[in-house]
């Protein structure tokens, strides 16, 4: 990542270092096993555009791994990139289907 690094969610949410560092640490407590599958990439100049599905299993509070709570939707990504490193990754995806789960924890 560049130093000056931006992370745009689905919800048009921006953020910028370090808070973004802090941000992945938590989601992936959250989401240990996420995963990201790119089906098809195009590029054009220093953008790249990302096709394909994000995945995972949420963890309630309980830290406990169920398969009942995994997830997965389609997703895409558009990157760029300046001086070999990213310096933009936007993501473009529906997170109902972990929010579908967040829910479901609730009393």
């Amino acid at each position: 990542m560049s130093d000056d690094h931006l992370l745009i969610d689905s919800l048009g949410n921006r953020f910028g270092r370090p808070a973004i560092e802090s941000g992945w640490a938590a989601y992936f407590a959250m989401v240990p096993d996420y995963w990201i599958k790119i089906d098809r990439a195009m590029a054009e100049g220093a953008v790249v555009a990302f096709f394909g599905s994000a995945g995972g299993t949420y963890v309630p509070k309980e830290g406990v791994l169920k398969p009942e709570n995994r997830w997965e939707t389609p997703a895409a990504w558009l990157v760029t990139v300046r001086d070999g490193l990213v310096s933009q990754w936007r993501v473009y995806c529906d997170n109902e289907p972990i929010r579908e789960k967040t829910r479901a924890e609730r009393p």
